[in-house]
């Protein structure tokens, strides 16, 4: 399933690698893409959008 979230507070590529880590830490062959201009993150993954929301909270980049 890919997931398109808005990340208000994505603003650079460690902020990328931040969010993708944690993503891949609960599934590991998720594919992460994020645009930090446009604060959109695409994430391809067996699990929930309720899911990787609350990965993605939990790494300190809550989606809006």
């Amino acid at each position: 399933m890919t997931i398109q979230l808005k990340v208000p507070d994505i603003a650079c590529s460690a902020c990328v690698n931040t969010v993708t880590k944690a993503i891949k830490s609960v599934d590991a062959n998720a594919t992460v893409e994020a645009d930090t201009k446009t604060k959109i993150v695409n994430v391809q993954s067996q699990h929930s959008v309720d899911k990787i929301k609350e990965i993605i909270a939990e790494a300190g980049y809550p989606a809006a």
